[in-house]
């Protein structure tokens, strides 16, 4: 990387910090690091370096946010299962994003490793481009700037601060893949959870009773004594009312 830097000058500049936003984690830290060291040694310029660099970072990380909302909720709820996320997940990511959460763009964009996934993720949760747009520049670029005049003030110095640097980095991603990796076995439980969840409602869908049927009509004798039921509930006839002549034998 620092040979094709220094060969290359600005041209490798754009295209390992395009690649980097677009979920390809290659060291970011290298990158601005030692262009910040070529800006010293009066290779590049140091203004040109943090400018150029942070266009080419919010280029890519617009690319991974464009595929993420291409895809949308649609494709979040057909793969879910595949990165184990939970619908509570979605929804509370959605939550989170939708509000104040969106700070949490710029935070992401100067962690090592998730600072790759962050325009994919954001996009597939469908943050607002505006939102989205705001705090991803301004994460990237507090995080390019960092870098770069980190570089630059190292200068000569810069192989033996390279080295800590890398060991640091490569410490704070152990981290994250040990919060990963536990976050993974939480996850497969709660998904495993979610699934037995899904049967058991499809299973109670599935034999549920259907509705009574009507009572049959009623028969001339059930008929009958639904019609005296009737009459007898009606109380007495109301006086000066008539009611039809009874037949009755002998009389």
């Amino acid at each position: 990387m620092t040979t094709f830097l220094t060969n290359e000058g600005y041209l490798a500049l754009v295209i390992f910090a395009f690649v980097q936003a677009c979920c390809i984690p290659i060291s970011s830290e290298i990158t601005f690091g030692f262009a910040g060291v070529l800006a010293y040694e009066h290779h590049l310029s140091l203004p040109l370096v943090i400018i150029i660099g942070t266009l080419a970072e919010l280029a890519g990380s617009f690319t991974a946010y464009a595929a993420g909302r291409k895809g949308g909720r649609s494709a979040v709820e057909r793969y879910r299962r595949y990165i184990l996320m939970t619908r509570k997940d979605v929804e509370r990511a959605e939550r989170f994003f939708s509000g104040r959460g969106a700070w949490s763009i710029a935070v992401a964009r100067i962690i090592p490793l998730v600072r790759a996934f962050t325009g994919l993720v954001a996009g597939l949760v469908e943050v607002p481009a505006a939102p989205f747009a705001i705090f991803n520049l301004i994460g990237t670029a507090v995080w390019v700037t960092a870098l770069s005049l980190a570089g630059y003030a190292l200068g000569s110095d810069w192989d033996k601060a390279s080295k800590n640097l890398s060991h640091a980095s490569d410490a704070l991603a152990g981290l994250v893949i040990l919060a990963l990796l536990a976050a993974i076995a939480h996850k497969w439980h709660q998904m495993r959870k979610e699934r037995k969840a899904d049967a058991a409602q499809a299973a109670a869908d599935a034999s549920g009773s259907p509705a009574p049927a009507a009572p049959a009509t009623a028969g001339p004798r059930h008929a009958a004594t639904a019609t005296s039921t009737s009459a007898a509930e009606d109380g007495p006839a109301a006086p000066g009312s008539h009611r039809a002549p009874t037949d009755r034998q002998g009389g």
